[in-house]
Parts: structure tokens; C-alpha cells; sequence
């Protein structure tokens, strides 16, 4: 169909895959919106919807141009939302107007790719306003740093397998092992400071852990325990991170 109307198959896709791009370039300013929503009926605390939409557009169309184009305030810092749009959201920007003109090979590769990509700008993004190395002492940031710069030249090895060597196409997308992966992101990100380390790591794990259908709970218990503990190790005494052990309501 897409041959009679003069218009290549692979150029159709090519778009549909770029879209897809753009909405995942969009995807955290997206998730704040609806986030926002909730605070008209006295639902968490933060920016309404009217304040998230007009400081994402200002970043987006101002204060990211105004940042690569040298206007900004070099004195000044860079707020957030100009960030994730410089960090995060122009790169995909970018990678989506490329896609259109690239030819796909393995659609599978490409798209896993791209989204290894946006964990890896986002985790950048995440940690720019943490504390960085002071010679060979690591601070708060350089782990999240070193693994998002890891990740994101991995991701680009991985779509360029997708462009240069022919593989399988798009395949249905099982939703149960991200929704629990990234359950468990928010629950640690959200329960490390009034539960500590301990519990909300372990937890965390058993909640990933129930992405899949195949998981030995048994198997599952000690592994997680064993982690846990790696973790009690290895950020409060070896990293000397000022991290919460144990619930608050414990300590004191």
C-alpha cells in the first residue's frame, strides 16, 4: 500500500518510530503533568498542572536555546527544567530527526537502543546536582554518572547494531517487567530516607522481582538478602555515603 502511494514502507515506519521518540524525549515532562494533576485535589504537594506546563515550554523553547546559544547567564546556574531539556530531551530530539532519514534494519535493536539511551540521559540528568569526585575521593554523583556515560555508550552501540546489520522487527511489548522494574525504582526513591537502606532495598528487589511470572521466591529471598546486605556494605562504609540504615521510627 505504502509502494502504490509512492511512499517507501520503510520511510513509514521510520516515522512511526520517530514519533515514538519524541514521546519519549517528552516522557518526563509528560509524567510531572499528570503528576500535577493530583495536587488540585490536595493529592501530594509541588507545582499545579498550569505551573509544570509553562515552566517545561519556557525550558523547551527559551531557556534551552537561550543555553546552547550562549544568551543564558553564565554566572547563574541552570534550572532544572532547562537541564532535563538540554540533558535529556534535546539528544532525543535530536536521535528522532536522524531516524527519519536512516534506514532501519533491525527495529528491535534500534528501538531497545534508543530507550537504553534515554534510562542512561535521564540518570545524567537525575545526578547533575550531586556532588561529583575531588580527586580520588567519590562523591554522591560519580557512581550515577559513570553508569549513565556507561549506559549511554552502550545504548549507541546497540541502535547502531540496529542500523548497519539486518534483525527482527518490533515485537509485542510485555509491560509486566518494566512496570514492576520501575514500581520498585519509586518505591526505593520514595522509602529510602523514612525506611533506610535495609528495608527499602530488600523490598525493592522482592517488588522487582514480581516481573516476572518464572521468579523462585525461595531463591528470590536470599538473593535479595544477600544484596541488601552487599549494599549496607558497600555505600555507607566503603563510598562513605550518608545513607539511613534503618526506619526512623527504630533510630530514634
Amino acid at each position: 500500500m505504502a509502494d502504490t502511494m509512492g511512499q517507501p514502507a520503510t520511510a513509514t515506519r521510520n516515522t512511526r518510530v520517530a514519533l515514538w521518540i519524541l514521546v519519549l524525549a517528552l516522557a518526563p515532562q509528560i509524567f510531572e503533568l499528570i503528576w500535577s494533576i493530583g495536587t488540585i485535589v490536595g493529592w501530594g504537594s509541588g507545582r499545579g498542572p498550569l505551573q509544570v506546563l509553562v515552566a517545561h515550554a519556557s525550558a523547551l523553547l527559551a531557556g534551552a536555546p537561550g543555553a546552547v546559544f550562549g544568551s543564558h547567564d553564565a554566572k547563574k546556574a541552570f534550572p532544572p527544567d532547562v537541564l532535563l531539556a538540554l540533558i535529556y530531551s534535546y539528544p532525543l530530539f535530536a536521535v528522532a530527526i536522524v531516524t527519519l532519514f536512516m534506514t532501519v534494519r533491525s527495529a528491535q535493536d534500534y528501538v531497545g537502543g534508543i530507550v537504553l539511551m534515554a534510562l542512561g540521559l535521564f540518570a545524567l540528568w537525575a545526578s547533575s546536582d550531586l556532588q561529583g569526585m575531588h580527586g580520588f575521593s567519590f562523591g554522591a554523583g560519580t557512581a550515577p554518572r559513570m553508569f549513565g556515560v556507561l549506559l549511554v555508550a552502550l545504548s549507541v552501540a546497540i541502535a547502531l547494531t540496529g542500523l548497519l546489520s539486518e534483525g527482527a522487527g518490533l515485537s509485542h511489548y510485555a509491560w509486566r517487567g518494566p512496570l514492576f522494574v520501575m514500581a520498585s525504582i519509586l518505591f526505593f526513591a520514595l522509602a529510602i530516607r523514612p525506611l533506610g537502606l535495609v528495608v527499602s532495598a530488600f523490598t525493592s528487589f522482592l517488588i522487582a522481582a514480581m516481573g516476572t511470572h518464572e521468579t523462585r521466591w525461595t531463591e528470590t529471598v536470599i538473593v535479595g538478602a544477600s544484596l541488601t546486605l552487599g549494599c549496607a556494605l558497600l555505600f555507607p562504609y566503603v563510598l562513605g555515603l550518608p545513607m539511613p540504615m534503618f526506619p526512623r521510627f527504630l533510630v530514634q
